[in-house]
């Protein structure tokens, strides 16, 4: 009699092979039509002529675009070139940036809910290394900032917000020339990083202003000290295998590289071209894992990826039956914590108005009607450098993912603090049943 077990033992490696393989990819959000979802097609069709002609005009290279509601589907595109004779796909892997911020302030929200922090408390319970911060009260006849104490110390609501005072080394000035001397996202590891950041004054005293800064990767070590775990081990344990995010890492290793995006930059010609710096800083190449994992701007991800972490928070924080937040949770983030007097001071980045403002770690709606935005109230988003965006509308249960890798480029992101600023209005104006 003979045996049958080369030919088990060769079907399962094939399945074993197919399984290894599937994992590879993100398993998409299930379809559906517009029209199932309360869209007007023809309306939609809007959005899909207005993204396809920034591709053509050479605004940018390339882009996906993904629109779900109910979880579901309504609206995949791809436009263009994920790099030079490679079309974009849906599988694409792209630097998502600042979009990394809200993947943070889910994990320090994850943390919040273990009782492990809360808003009120200071910064300096779980990093010290702040506890002798200096405030800049002004400059010298040298040019060099007058310091004074701070009146008290910045809280976990003021980081989680950037109401801290730290700087990014976005502006100018004395603070931003001293922050950039000491460079502390050029440091070995995130210890380093805040003990670099120690010796830079803050720009206001806490609590009283508002600067897009390096707050969140000052929350990336907190997440460590407070789970004993590499931020990205916590990342990745708790909230990318859990909700299925297969390629949402801080590098990329050998075997996806070939989906990887290239970056796009106009020259000074204004000529699209492969390539280029961010405000004249070298870029990684994500092939090897980073010596500070960012929890700033240091993420990969694909269309896919997001969306699932998306629906988490437009479902308030739940994908299936896997549940990283409670409603609650998802409500004291979307809450405005920006004092109505800094919001109606201005800001350039990102462009506060009434009814819109910050909460823990995210842009939010509060009132959109007052704010002439088309949304629902408590929608939450944010963008990263290189042009993507998204938004979470749980009050219509809808989301927006949108992927570009395009530097200091003149194409349509930007305009509302929300990645390419005509998608939402497009994306409303076709949902006929809210």
């Amino acid at each position: 009699m003979k045996t049958r077990w080369p030919k088990l033992v060769f079907l399962g490696a094939l399945a074993l092979s197919a399984t290894s393989s599937a994992a590879q990819r993100a398993v998409p959000l299930p379809n559906t039509t517009p029209e199932a979802q309360g869209f007007d097609t023809a309306r939609l069709k809007k959005l899909d002529e207005t993204m396809a002609k920034a591709v053509a005009a050479q605004q940018v290279g390339g882009m996906v675009t993904l629109l779900a509601r109910d979880g579901k589907v309504v609206s995949f595109k791809a436009y263009g070139d994920a790099a030079p004779g490679r079309p974009m796909t849906r599988d694409t892997i792209f630097r998502i940036y600042s979009m990394t911020k809200v993947v943070t302030a889910v994990a320090m929200m994850m943390l919040y809910e273990e009782g492990k922090w809360t808003l009120d408390d200071p910064v300096t319970k779980f990093v010290p290394e702040l506890t002798k911060l200096k405030v800049a009260a002004g400059v010298d006849k040298d040019g060099k900032p007058i310091l004074e104490p701070m009146k008290r110390p910045p809280t976990m609501r003021d980081l989680m917000s950037h109401m801290v005072g730290f700087s990014g080394g976005f502006s100018s000035g004395p603070v931003a020339d001293i922050f950039r001397k000491q460079d502390p996202m050029g440091a070995a590891n995130l210890q380093e990083m805040v003990e670099r950041l120690a010796d830079v004054p803050l720009l206001f005293q806490p609590g009283t202003d508002w600067e897009y800064s390096i707050a969140v990767d000052v929350q990336g070590l907190i997440v460590e000290r407070l789970s004993g775990m590499k931020f990205g081990d916590y990342l990745r344990s708790r909230i990318f295998d859990p909700l299925g995010m297969v390629d949402t890492a801080f590098y990329v290793p050998p075997e996806k590289y070939g989906r990887f995006a290239s970056l796009y930059s106009h020259d000074p010609s204004g000529k699209l071209v492969p390539g280029g710096t961010f405000r004249g800083l070298p870029l990684p190449d994500y092939r090897t894992p980073p010596r500070i994992e960012s929890g700033g701007g240091g993420l990969v991800s694909t269309i896919d990826d997001y969306a699932r972490f998306a629906e988490m928070l437009t479902n308030r924080g739940a994908l299936g039956k896997v549940r990283l937040l409670a409603p609650a949770t998802i409500e004291v983030m979307q809450a405005n914590v920006v004092p109505d007097e800094v919001i109606a001071a201005g800001n350039p980045y990102p462009r506060f108005s009434k009814g819109v403002g910050w909460g823990m770690g995210v842009m939010t709606v509060n009132d959109p009607r007052l704010a002439g935005r088309l949304e629902g109230k408590g929608t939450i988003s944010w963008e990263g450098a290189a042009g993507t965006w998204f938004w979470a509308d749980p009050a219509n249960h809808l989301l927006f993912v949108g992927m570009v890798q395009n530097f200091e480029t003149a194409g349509p992101r930007g305009y509302d603090g929300s990645g390419m600023g005509p998608a939402r209005a497009l994306v409303y104006q076709a949902l006929v049943e809210p």
